[in-house]
């Protein structure tokens, strides 16, 4: 079967050719159920939601509802998730540039409407997620030019010695530890929407 990519397929197309079924909180296990709980109720459930967690019968939407399927691993990788997104030294508008360059090299539909959403809300502007779609880091100054010139060289496999310098110059190791985290964990998930047809 030949994939077509999420964004052009209807929703109720998309719904379909899903290769897992979605699971709703009455057909989970405890641990399921545990694992659901944790990211229905956690830190992504907090606050402005600017994108549905949840479809209309309380299956998980994106890359949740497969981490169901394997709890053990769903939990770490939500945990990961979790701290990519809510605890790292990176600035709300370069987190999500960081993420959005991600999406686009892995062509993750999901990822790209949630965090332009996220993105939007957090200060990018239409002009800038345009230039993300791009794989553009011109638009950006500053410590932002830098996360982004670093996230693309991650993209490409690793940072030379001069990108390290860079990187880890203008934003610090730890910053560098954090972006290539974000970038592993964003390639897992556009991988697994990708493969489960999500």
């Amino acid at each position: 079967m030949e994939y077509v990519a999420a964004r052009d397929m209807t929703k109720d197309e998309v719904a379909m050719s899903s290769r897992l079924p979605r699971l709703t909180p009455d057909a989970l296990d405890a641990a399921q159920r545990t694992l659901y709980d944790a990211i229905a109720a956690g830190p992504r459930a907090q606050g402005a939601q600017h994108f549905d967690l949840t479809a209309a019968d309380g299956s998980l939407r994106g890359p949740f509802n497969a981490m169901l399927f394997s709890p053990a691993l769903g939990t770490a990788l939500q945990e990961v998730g979790a701290a990519v997104r809510y605890r790292t030294s990176l600035s709300d508008r370069a987190r999500e540039l960081a993420i959005l360059l991600v999406a686009t090299r892995w062509n993750s539909a999901f990822e790209r409407e949630s965090h332009e959403a996220i993105g939007r809300a957090v200060g990018l502007t239409d002009s800038e997620i345009a230039a993300t779609r791009n794989s553009d880091a011109a638009p950006f100054s500053g410590i932002e030019h830098t996360v982004a010139r670093t996230v693309l060289a991650l993209l490409d496999g690793d940072l030379d010695d001069a990108a390290w310098a860079a990187a880890s110059r203008d934003l610090g190791t730890a910053a560098v530890v954090e972006l290539t985290t974000l970038v592993g964990y964003y390639s897992t998930l556009a991988l697994q929407l990708r493969v489960f047809r999500v």
